[in-house]
């Protein structure tokens, strides 16, 4: 068997495309806004995870600038070797300050840092037990480890139990969820799982990619927004959102840290995060502790838009979170709607399998707090009639 025959696209890759509605790949030729220049033509970015619109902060940006100049384009060499600046141990300073943990560990992609912190701790004899709604890479870390990987309902926490009872007493337990679902936008609920963990003995680790920025005391995130920052053990965040950069932090006690910072393989063998994202997110990191109002204007800009839609006729999902979904179930009715929203100048993410359910396809919407009350109305009106059409 050819080992390239495994490079023929499936029919829908092609069947999609045939029918003009390929929602992928799209060429942005501006900066990342509450509206953009996308293949010519302005288009309201609804599709965007720079929650509180800093990619064009002047200060982060400066921050950047002169990051650039002073350090040059990279670092050349690890963490472990030469690839450390003094930048990245203030800002695993103040990123450990700021959520409430002894110690963080930055890495150089989010997607990195949940590898870099499960595949180092859950070992051959030990269980991850993961909300099955969780990030991808959550999931491709487990695979990475040596231990064993189960599966609970989304948010079920009858389910959650069933699945700690199945693991044997003298194995080590690592429950992991996200805070806020990317796709849905739902807030874990972590009060019970954190119950649950001190009943079954378990360690619990929060991804707050979507959490961090967004909810909690000043955007500390979702431990913050249960008062449960001592009850969980591993915090984990991306720069890539709220933070207007690129990169990932693990925030954890000292010991944990320290562990990691000596065992966890994709840390060691990467190159470390570029000077300009380093003083970018540093900078992002500031503007938020200056400005504490930022995430909650986020939030009621969220509850405007999820008035606005109901109000509008188009049946949406409720949730807390600046994630709103709009529901299309099918494939084709969802790629279709998805073309018709950007040829009318709304960008929304096209969600299919395998990030969803096969019958539960959506269009994600996702807001920033730079976004003003009059660019959402313009969007709602064309996401109302596109649907209702």
């Amino acid at each position: 068997m050819d080992l390239f025959s495994k490079l023929k696209m499936p029919p829908l890759v092609n069947q999609i495309r045939e029918a003009g509605v390929y929602p992928y790949f799209h060429e942005l030729q501006s900066r990342q806004d509450t509206t953009v220049i996308m293949e010519g033509k302005r288009r309201i970015m609804l599709g965007s995870n720079n929650y509180l619109g800093l990619t064009v902060n002047e200060e982060v940006c400066q921050a950047a600038h002169d990051a650039l100049e002073h350090y040059g384009t990279g670092c050349s060499g690890s963490r472990f070797l030469n690839g450390t600046l003094d930048l990245h141990i203030e800002l695993e300073k103040q990123l450990a300050d700021f959520v409430g943990k002894e110690a963080a560990m930055t890495t150089s992609t989010g997607y990195q840092t949940n590898l870099a912190a499960i595949a180092s701790l859950v070992g051959p004899h030990d269980y991850a037990i993961c909300d099955i709604e969780n990030h991808a890479s959550i999931y491709d870390a487990c695979k990475m480890s040596y231990g064993k990987m189960l599966r609970y309902k989304h948010s079920d926490m009858e389910d959650l139990e069933r699945k700690l009872q199945k693991v044997p007493e003298n194995a080590g337990i690592l429950i992991i969820t996200d805070g806020v679902f990317s796709m849905s936008g739902d807030i874990a609920r972590l009060p019970e799982i954190v119950a649950l963990a001190e009943k079954y003995q378990a360690r619990v680790m929060v991804d707050d990619a979507h959490g961090l920025g967004v909810i909690g005391e000043g955007g500390r995130g979702t431990a913050s927004y249960f008062g449960l920052t001592d009850k969980v053990d591993i915090i984990m965040s991306t720069f890539s959102k709220s933070f207007a950069s690129l990169g990932g932090c693990i925030a954890a006690s000292a010991d944990i840290i320290d562990f990691l910072r000596h065992s966890a393989r994709p840390f060691i063998f990467s190159a470390s995060m570029p000077p300009a994202c380093t003083a970018a997110t540093l900078a992002a990191l500031k503007v938020i502790r200056e400005h504490p109002e930022l995430p909650q204007h986020l939030l009621d800009l969220a509850d405007y838009m999820r008035k606005g839609l109901t109000a509008r006729g188009v049946e949406i999902r409720e949730s807390k979170a600046p994630i709103i979904p709009i529901y299309t179930y099918d494939a084709m009715r969802t790629l279709t709607l998805n073309r018709r929203l950007y040829d009318e100048g709304v960008y929304v993410n096209c969600v299919l399998p395998p990030a969803t359910s096969p019958d539960a396809c959506l269009l994600r919407t996702s807001l920033m707090a730079s976004h003003t009350e009059e660019l959402l109305d313009e969007a709602m009106d064309i996401i109302a009639r596109v649907v209702k059409e």
